[in-house]
């Protein structure tokens, strides 16, 4: 679609998030940002050990350099401890970290709610995406003044508090585009 509408800013919540990864990785050139709300997470296991996301940020194959054919071939380990009391042990690369070279250039911006059950995992995916390359910025909304929501975010009466703030972003990272 992105080659009949011209680029585009991707905009993914929850389940729709690997969506955003895998469609900047076939057609980087045509993605300006991502705005990515909780998306599924957290990468290779979650917290009940199963497997998630075996690719690190999706269930089918995604871009490395350098290339792998198999996600077994990402050499993993758990966190020694959690960055907090609150939150879970992430899944990493062990160094060196395979680079996600088709996202690598693309503006993204991270956001999880304080009440949501993301809370405790979704910085796992921020984590992966820097280790691998790419930069994006990984919003707490608490820590933006923004307070109480969960997963649904964009449901609940301070949606335009949310709107804004994201509109903030774009402008910023858009900018430096053009």
């Amino acid at each position: 679609m992105l080659d009949k509408i011209g680029p585009a800013i991707l905009l993914t919540h929850s389940q729709s998030g690997p969506f955003g990864w895998l469609i900047a990785d076939k057609r980087p050139k045509l993605v300006k940002a991502i705005v990515t709300i909780e998306p599924s997470g957290p990468p290779i296991k979650n917290k009940a050990g199963k497997s998630s996301l075996p690719w690190g940020v999706s269930v089918i194959p995604v871009t490395y350099e350098p290339a792998i054919a198999m996600p077994e071939e990402l050499i993993v380990a758990h966190q020694p401890i959690a960055d907090s009391k609150t939150l879970v042990r992430c899944w990493e690369q062990q160094e060196p970290a395979r680079q996600l070279v088709n996202l690598k250039d693309i503006p993204v911006l991270f956001m999880v709610s304080e009440s949501s059950y993301h809370a405790e995992y979704d910085h796992c995916t921020s984590n992966w995406l820097t280790q691998a390359g790419v930069n994006n910025d990984f919003l707490r909304l608490e820590q933006q003044g923004i307070h109480g929501n969960g997963h649904m975010l964009m449901l609940e009466k301070n949606n335009m508090e949310i709107v804004k703030l994201i509109n903030s972003w774009l402008l910023k990272k858009t900018a430096a585009l053009n």
